[in-house]
């Protein structure tokens, strides 16, 4: 399998010749042998111009949420632009930045979470672009947790931010490549658009099951088992436990100083049991966080565990996990609401939920099937929209 990295290196640097480019990347933009994009452009004679930096920057060394102040390449000297700044308006590039180049290249490995950001900075990148005329070249890589399902629901109005800027699915089920052309075809993003296509990968395919090398995208995406259910355990962020960030095992591990072990992993089974979770296991688990929430406070809390990743549908296992954590003590649970992602209303759950009705169901004590008949309705419209961008068999 070759990533559209690769492909590119083989047949597209020889049309940037003379041009003014930019790059928007961060530690996965790497080739087969692992070396990174900016280095191997820069051998085949690509001026780059600029790099772009998404969230965690460049070279990937911040944590989630906290803004990045990239002004130089450390590495190459490059001039370097935040796309994570203090602001909100921050997410967008100015202008400025990309009226004066002829190209920006996109290499991103996403996780196929509408939570994870790197897609929409692509989108926010591609409106910029489309207004002073810039193109975009997409560099293709596959899903990781493959091209083949998609869960949970889709945002609805109200309720757009950072962690989702467009009507995706929680788990979208596409490639950066077929996401810009869903922001064209369905968000009217009016930008010119190539996409360098991955070749020899098969949407059904996990990343592990091809040869192309697995770089942690983010601090707290350590691994593809990571990945695998942080569609559903990033929803730990929009309350006041911990989703295991300063530990080892981040979205396996969560919990809060206040929580009984053994209660909220039989409250767990119990919630998989009553809405036919599948694929994974609740262990009793006990850890302390280095930093984030609850540093260097002892918590109790589950471990979850990935038994058969295809049976597992992970927007469900967070929407179990998360309201087993309400029921086990509803006194000491709490909804975060301090500003999140450049927003302070609507509050963080529903902003991860795209709307508010799973917030309401939990505090009323009602049976989380009331909401699915809606949302399989969203996600039916949705697909059939994502058939027309797709771009692999």
């Amino acid at each position: 399998m070759r990533t559209g990295l690769d492909v590119f290196l083989e047949h597209g640097c020889a049309a940037l010749e003379g041009l003014r480019v930019g790059l928007c990347c961060n530690p996965t933009a790497v080739d087969r042998d692992f070396r990174h994009a900016i280095d191997r452009l820069i051998e085949r004679g690509v001026r780059i111009e600029r790099l772009f930096g998404p969230e965690h920057g460049v070279r990937a060394t911040l944590q989630d949420m906290e803004h990045v102040h990239e002004h130089v390449d450390p590495v190459t000297g490059i001039p370097t632009v935040s796309l994570y700044g203090t602001t909100e308006a921050s997410l967008h590039p100015d202008p400025g930045d990309l009226e004066d180049l002829d190209v920006v290249l996109f290499d991103i490995q996403d996780i196929g979470a509408r939570f994870y950001t790197y897609q929409a900075t692509l989108a926010f990148i591609m409106e910029v672009a489309g207004q002073v005329g810039t193109k975009v070249i997409v560099l293709d890589r596959p899903n990781p947790i493959g091209g083949h399902k998609v869960e949970g629901n889709v945002v609805q109005p109200g309720f757009h931010s950072f962690v989702g800027a467009y009507p995706l699915a929680v788990r979208h089920g596409m490639t950066m490549g077929e996401l810009a052309g869903f922001f064209q075809r369905a968000c009217g993003i009016d930008c010119e658009v190539e996409v360098v296509q991955v070749q020899g990968w098969r949407r059904d395919q996990w990343l592990d099951q091809t040869d192309a090398p697995w770089v942690y995208p983010s601090p707290n995406m350590p691994t593809l088992e990571t990945a695998t259910i942080y569609p559903g355990m990033c929803l730990f962020e929009g309350t006041n436990l911990s989703e295991g960030r300063g530990t080892t095992r981040p979205f396996h591990l969560f919990g809060a100083p206040w929580i009984d072990p053994q209660a909220l992993a039989k409250a767990c089974s119990e919630g998989a049991a009553r809405y036919g979770l599948k694929g994974v296991r609740f262990r009793p688990a006990a850890f302390v966080p280095g930093f984030q929430k609850h540093t260097r406070k002892p918590c109790g809390g589950v471990e979850v565990h990935v038994v058969d990743r295809e049976a597992l549908d992970a927007f469900l296992l967070g929407l179990v996990t998360v309201e087993a954590s309400y029921r086990v003590d509803p006194e000491r649970f709490a909804w975060r609401t301090e500003t999140y992602e450049y927003v302070d209303d609507p509050i963080a759950i529903d902003l991860l939920i795209g709307q508010a009705d799973y917030r309401a169901c939990v505090e009323a004590g009602g049976d989380l099937r009331d909401l699915f008949g809606a949302w399989a309705a969203q996600l039916q419209d949705f697909a059939a929209i994502r058939e027309g961008c797709l771009l692999y068999a």
